[in-house]
């Protein structure tokens, strides 16, 4: 297993990505002095006669409640239990790897006061497999995603349940399995453990990557359909773009033209056209992918420095040893980071629909209707539209903001929270709705392309079109083709359309 060296509070998008395919981190040995004195400054605040929120008193409403120091390990043991009330369906494991990985880098910068052995056990949990079973469900983002990180907790101190090499067991057998022994919690472990937005940021990145791949397969697929009505790529041209000065529609005019060269479609219709302009879904490809784009890239930007913050509370100051308390578990950056995102992942989608609609239009497309040889005898795409029309409305439903959606909880003590982790969570599957759309306007772009043969499209789409014809042969009479939009999505959603052009698309949204 690849293991990467996190540095605490420094780590790029990247290693998030790695982690979130399955790699293994090593904590930078930097990291181990500012985890043992944030320790030594709680230990000596929890022996103290001042009182200090979550060390030696109760949570929430219940802070006014002093705890005798015989019972404050008994105290971090019951905030695991009590939350322990996520409900729904398991967290699939690459967001529970992402989850552990950044818990892991939030304590490992000191400030949470954790015992070195709890950050030791993470770093260990995640390198051996051991995956938590966290409930989707029950987190409204406010302190911290405190039900679904109570599960996650639950396993180091041996409750719970967890997965290890796709068995389900209880968290004592899972550690057992892989060599490894829980934890007795010390002051406010408990609370730092449950503190924070660790499920929220990771079900964004989740969601952030998946739709990171769909940006960029749309712009190798509506450089395909805009061959396929032999459309123009003046539109491209980077003067137009210059002057918007809007840096994500400048990348994708160039991305779209470096597609298109050579392309003998293109040149065969430079003169004697008698349309002058192309429909919005082409023409205003670089405006449109572009703005979302920049929202995609300022959504990473927030979602990567979450992913390197301390978020939990109250906060151990390394340099004066002071206890500060405070509200860094509120997780509205990830709230508006998700909402960017369906935003973004709505729009790319809309797009598409729209070329799909134009491609199996005759007026519009110049090609056959509905993309069949013999239209009326058979009915070609016409449902295949219809599938990504529903897709589209689907997600356009999800895209509503949940940032603006609070609910007051905790007897009114937590009277403004984010919904962050709701937001965070429909981008999943607004991804895979997304993917699906794409997944057939790559059919319907690959068959067009094909009704114009022999002219021929550019070299970089040939290579689209390749690997579409493995999914879905050239339709030339009905037959059911479900199991083909499938295969087609599944492209996009590996990168199988978009990886050959690493070095036009490469890099278009990294933080």
């Amino acid at each position: 297993m690849t293991s990467l060296n996190l540095i605490p509070g420094e780590a790029p998008l990247g290693l998030w990505r790695a982690v979130h395919r399955g790699a293994a981190l090593e904590l930078d040995g930097a990291a181990w002095p500012d985890i043992e004195m944030g320790h030594q400054h709680l230990l000596r605040a929890a022996r103290g006669n001042d009182a200090v929120y979550g060390v030696n008193t109760g949570f929430g409403k219940l802070a006014s409640i002093r705890i005798p120091a015989d019972k404050l390990s008994e105290l971090q043991v019951n905030i695991v239990r009590s939350h322990c009330a996520g409900v729904g369906e398991p967290l699939p494991e690459p967001v529970v790897r992402l989850v552990l990985g950044l818990k892991l880098a939030s304590l490992a910068q000191g400030a949470s006061g954790v015992q070195p052995a709890t950050v030791k056990l993470l770093l260990a949990m995640l390198e051996r497999g051991v995956m938590p079973i966290i409930p989707a469900q029950g987190s409204v983002g406010a302190s911290g995603d405190l039900a679904p990180l109570a599960h996650l907790a639950a396993v180091l101190i041996g409750e719970g349940e967890a997965v290890v090499e796709g068995l389900r067991m209880d968290g004592a057998g899972a550690l057992a399995s892989a060599g490894l022994a829980p934890v007795t919690l010390g002051p406010k472990e408990g609370l730092a453990l449950l503190n924070g937005t660790q499920v929220s940021t990771a079900l964004a990145l989740d969601g952030l990557f998946a739709i990171e791949r769909c940006l960029e397969a749309s712009l190798v697929i509506g450089a395909l359909s805009t061959d396929a009505i032999a459309g123009s790529d003046t539109p491209f041209h980077p003067a137009i773009h210059e002057l918007r000065r809007q840096p994500g529609q400048v990348a994708v005019a160039r991305a779209l033209r470096a597609l298109m060269e050579d392309s003998v479609i293109r040149r065969s219709h430079l003169a004697d056209d008698p349309r002058v302009q192309d429909p919005y879904s082409i023409r205003c490809q670089p405006q449109v992918m572009g703005a979302a784009l920049d929202v995609v890239r300022s959504a990473a930007r927030m979602l990567r420095d979450e992913a390197n913050a301390v978020t939990d509370n109250p906060l151990v100051v390394l340099a004066t040893g002071e206890i500060l308390s405070g509200g860094n578990f509120h997780a509205e950056p990830v709230a508006f980071a998700a909402d960017m995102l369906a935003l973004a992942a709505t729009e790319i989608g809309n797009i598409a629909q729209r070329r799909c609609a134009m491609l199996v239009d005759p007026v519009l497309s110049g090609l056959p209707a509905f993309l069949t040889p013999e239209p009326g005898l058979n009915s070609g795409f016409m449902i295949a539209e219809v599938t990504s029309a529903a897709l589209a409305s689907e997600n356009r439903q999800k895209a509503a903001p949940a940032v603006i959606d609070t609910i007051p909880t905790s007897a009114n003590q937590e009277d403004h929270v984010s919904m962050a982790t709701h937001g965070a969570r429909r981008l999943g599957p607004m991804a895979e709705n997304l993917s699906r759309i794409l997944g057939i306007e790559a059919m319907m772009a690959a068959q067009g392309v094909e009704m114009r043969a022999p002219l021929a499209t550019s070299p970089r789409l040939a290579l689209a079109m390749a690997a579409i014809r493995t999914a879905s042969p050239f339709l030339d009479r009905d037959r059911a083709i479900a199991g083909e939009m499938e295969a087609c999505a599944a492209l996009v959603r590996a990168g199988t359309l978009s990886e050959p052009h690493a070095d036009v698309l490469g890099g278009l949204i990294e933080a």
